[in-house]
């Protein structure tokens, strides 16, 4: 895995529940986002609610809610600091909000070395009551332009689902 020092920080257990129909994951925790196409699939055995790995690039794709505890309370600039903590010589790219499925969104991103390897890591995470929602992309620096859009569309699937 490329950054399991990323993923070690997604915090939610597998989800019970979710599934995949027609291209789009439904998460037993209340949402759904509609999978991408173009050679990425779903890695089994993430403690994030869905991974995706791509054929074609070295990156990888996470979601995670996290519905519990002190996440959902904590400011969205915190949380998505916190998705990033494994990084070593970081340097900060883009920081800023945006809105998703109508909902306000902290996002950034952050170039760094996880693993040895110089990376670039976007996360976005926001609050879609009662759960606190994170997505995370993360690529090699030299490709990570490559799947950007990818992950934009994956984030802008997001849709709240009464559980």
């Amino acid at each position: 895995m490329l950054l399991p020092v990323v993923i070690l920080l997604v915090v939610a257990g597998c989800a019970t529940g979710s599934h995949i129909d027609q291209g789009v994951f439904h998460s037993a925790k209340g949402y759904r986002v509609t999978l991408p196409t173009d050679g990425w699939t779903v890695e089994p055995g993430s403690r994030a609610d869905l991974s995706l790995k791509s054929a074609a690039l070295p990156g990888g794709m996470l979601v995670d809610a996290t519905c519990q505890g002190r996440e959902p309370s904590r400011p969205l600039d915190v949380l998505t600091r916190h998705l990033t903590f494994g990084l070593t010589h970081r340097d900060v790219v883009e920081t800023g909000t945006t809105t998703v499925a109508g909902h306000e969104a902290a996002r950034s991103v952050v170039r760094g070395t996880a693993d040895g390897r110089d990376v670039t890591v976007e996360a976005v995470v926001l609050r879609a009551e009662p759960c606190v929602h994170d997505f995370l992309y993360v690529a090699p620096t030299g490709v990570f332009g490559s799947g950007r859009p990818v992950f934009r569309a994956l984030v802008d699937s997001f849709a709240p689902e009464a559980r």
